[in-house]
């Protein structure tokens, strides 16, 4: 048995030993290579992955970190092409406070007759974006990109920045080799987290190591007969470093799941927090901080709090906007819509102001801070009590320690005694309380005005409704006709009018009659889509033609008929990660339905109620008759918007179970 576990791990180093990581060094093997033989499923893997990152001493500019990237990417399929595509964040103030890509090598090769052919990234695909006034991207597109081909890059970045960016051990396609070092000198002290939310864990391996630096030294001196002459020395000190290696095989792909908010967040990756820093003969500098400290910070920050101080721009208007309203919650709501209509979002991120309140409100644009901040700051000048809530959105994750770079978002929180509101000025179908969906992330660090912070939980808890009424006529010919009713509610609402309001009444009925069988809608009508404190109410009328199935003398049919659910998106065996619903939610059907004439009921389904988790979820489901007529009564409610991954498998079988409660079968008989 040992023998043959040594021959096994033989085999591996062998394998691994015969690819040859050096740049450039791409095999016919690879390239011939069609699916990815322990992913198959993978439309792309990183074959190789090395990442590295030290600091070079530079005399008169001290310690510069240097981080250098080398990946070589297989692409097996079309979906993969989005793999040739590079995009890196740069810190950009256009000064010696600047990062800096540079030494970027880059070629796409491919398997031409037998024979590897490659070519090389020119100039004209790469490309820079300014983000805003403190960030820019610098991107590439590999050339010649077809099903097969593997893209290979390398390049550097220089920072004058001891904090450390995240080190990411793991993406959503496979990582055959995975190389990473860092070394930082011992003055910096770092602490080291492992994204706690991973399920894969990277061993990592700490140790020392010294590391020789010089500094060249030139000085001048007046000579003879005025000549001037230069000598140089060269100064040579030694620095000890901490090391930090990890190096891993067969790195799965991070998998995403149904009803996942930010993928993200879930991503094997090493986050470095500078915590303080010893320099020989200083005294120690702690940088720890805390919530409170980044807060204040923000808060005292020439593009944020100052910016709500400003108020002479829109003194006029707010007031005219205002005089005739009585209660703070009258004016709250005119205040937020006027802002909505004043300055348009330009689709920037960002807590602090880019143009200033001041510019974004004359020009009509502005970023995320320019609008929430104003917003803040004309609700303060209406005598209502308002704070800016800094937040880090889904996308952007959830911060592990105290940073300014934690958050990337600001909004208003409203807390008058006649209004206790969350607002979003950006959202155009967002309103009080009903925040757009990028803003329900962990939570937000209210800022009083007095520089006191402290946190607010943004994960709704008002429960989102719909409610729908169906009436069925059940035909001689086995059709169904009658009315639908509906009103839907808070985050349901807003998810129509995200996705339907602009929709002509053709398109909307078309979306209704998809995938719905033999059913045609007519008479359509939508009230509410422009009054967003009001439900949206649907109604319209539809004709089923084969609603019911006839075997013998018997009519069997489903009571929800066209509204039952078409499938559970829960089918897995088992599952990772989180389910994120967004917001708790009810669903709710009252059905009447009249029997045809010369049938009686044979068979009705029994009332039936579930629980999921002590009442995190229930489902309802109560039937009752009258003569001729149907009462059924389908309710299902989710009271809670996040289900972890141990409840899962009970969540699936208690949907499973009241799905297929919705379709059991009433049964007619022939008179």
């Amino acid at each position: 048995m040992k023998a043959i576990i040594i021959a096994v791990v033989l085999l591996i180093v062998c394998n691994l030993q015969a690819q040859n990581f050096k740049f450039g060094k791409v095999s016919k093997e690879e390239l011939a290579e069609k699916v990815h033989p322990k992913d198959p499923t993978a439309n792309a893997a990183l074959l190789f992955k090395r990442e590295s990152v030290r600091f070079d001493y530079r005399k008169g500019d001290g310690f510069t970190q240097v981080r250098t990237i080398h990946q070589r990417i297989k692409i097996y399929n079309k979906e993969g092409f989005s793999w040739a595509t590079k995009k890196v964040r740069l810190y950009d103030k256009m000064n010696s406070e600047s990062e800096k890509l540079y030494k970027l090598k880059a070629y796409t090769y491919n398997l031409v007759d037998g024979k590897v052919k490659d070519d090389k990234l020119k100039s004209d695909g790469v490309f820079d974006e300014e983000l805003n006034k403190f960030w820019k991207v610098k991107s590439f597109t590999m050339p010649n990109i077809k099903e097969g081909c593997i893209v290979e890059f390398t390049y550097e970045i220089s920072s004058p920045f001891l904090a450390i960016d995240d080190l990411e051990l793991q993406y959503t396609i496979p990582i055959n080799v995975l190389e990473v070092l860092v070394k930082t000198p011992e003055y910096f002290i770092y602490n080291k987290v492992l994204n706690p939310q991973t399920t894969y864990l990277p061993k990592i391996e700490e140790s020392s190591s010294t590391k020789s630096e010089s500094i060249t030294n030139t000085s001048i001196s007046n000579g003879s007969l005025g000549s001037r002459n230069s000598d140089t020395s060269v100064s040579q000190f030694t620095i000890n470093e901490n090391v930090i290696k990890v190096n891993e095989t067969d790195i799965p792909a991070l998998k995403d799941e149904p009803f996942v908010d930010n993928l993200g967040n879930y991503q094997a990756k090493l986050k470095l927090e500078l915590t303080a820093i010893k320099y020989p003969n200083e005294p120690y500098k702690n940088l720890s901080s805390s919530w409170d400290a980044v807060t204040k910070t923000i808060y005292k920050s020439d593009d944020f709090g100052e910016q709500l101080d400003r108020s002479g721009y829109y003194e006029d208007e707010i007031d005219a906007l205002t005089a005739n309203l009585e209660s703070n919650a009258q004016k709250a709501f005119a205040i937020y819509n006027y802002v909505k209509v004043k300055v348009k979002w330009n689709g920037f991120y960002g807590y602090s102001t880019d143009a200033g309140v001041r510019k974004a409100y004359k020009e009509g644009v502005g970023n995320v801070g320019d609008i929430n901040l104003m917003l803040v700051s004309m609700l303060r000048y209406a005598g209502i009590i308002a704070n800016p809530v800094l937040i880090s959105t889904k996308s952007h994750g959830i911060p592990l320690f105290p940073t300014r770079d934690g958050f990337n978002y600001v909004i208003c929180f409203v807390e008058d005694e006649d209004i206790m509101s969350l607002l979003d000025a950006t959202g155009d179908n967002a309103t009080f309380n009903t925040l757009p969906i990028r803003d329900l992330n962990w939570q937000g660090r209210v800022i009083r005005e007095n520089g006191s912070s402290t946190w607010i939980d943004l994960t709704p808890r008002k429960v989102s409704r719909d409610i729908t009424g169906l009436n069925i006529k059940i035909n001689s010919d086995l059709s169904a006709e009658g009315k639908v009713r509906s009103q839907k509610f808070d985050y349901i609402a807003k998810s129509y009018r995200d996705n339907y309001a602009d929709l002509s009444t053709e398109a909307y009925i078309k979306v209704l009659e998809k995938d719905k069988g033999e059913v045609l809608i007519s008479n359509l009508e939508v009230e509410g889509e422009d009054s967003l404190l009001e439900p949206i109410k649907i109604t319209y009328e539809y004709t089923m033609d084969n609603a019911l199935e006839e075997i013998g003398d018997k009519l069997y049919f489903s009571p929800l008929l066209f509204l039952n659910t078409q499938e559970n998106p829960f089918k897995q065996d088992e599952r990772k990660l989180p389910i994120d619903l967004m917001y708790p939610m009810s669903d709710k059907y009252m059905i009447n339905i009249m029997l045809p004439e010369g049938y009686d009921v044979e068979y009705l389904p029994e009332n039936q109620a579930l629980d999921f988790a002590n009442k995190t979820g229930e489902f309802k489901y109560l039937v009752n008759q009258n003569g001729r007529f149907l009462q059924v009564n389908v309710e299902l409610n989710i009271n809670a918007s996040l289900i972890l991954p141990e409840n899962y498998t009970f969540f699936k079988q208690f949907f499973a179970q009241a799905m297929e409660k919705e379709s059991e079968k009433i049964v007619l008989k022939k008179i």
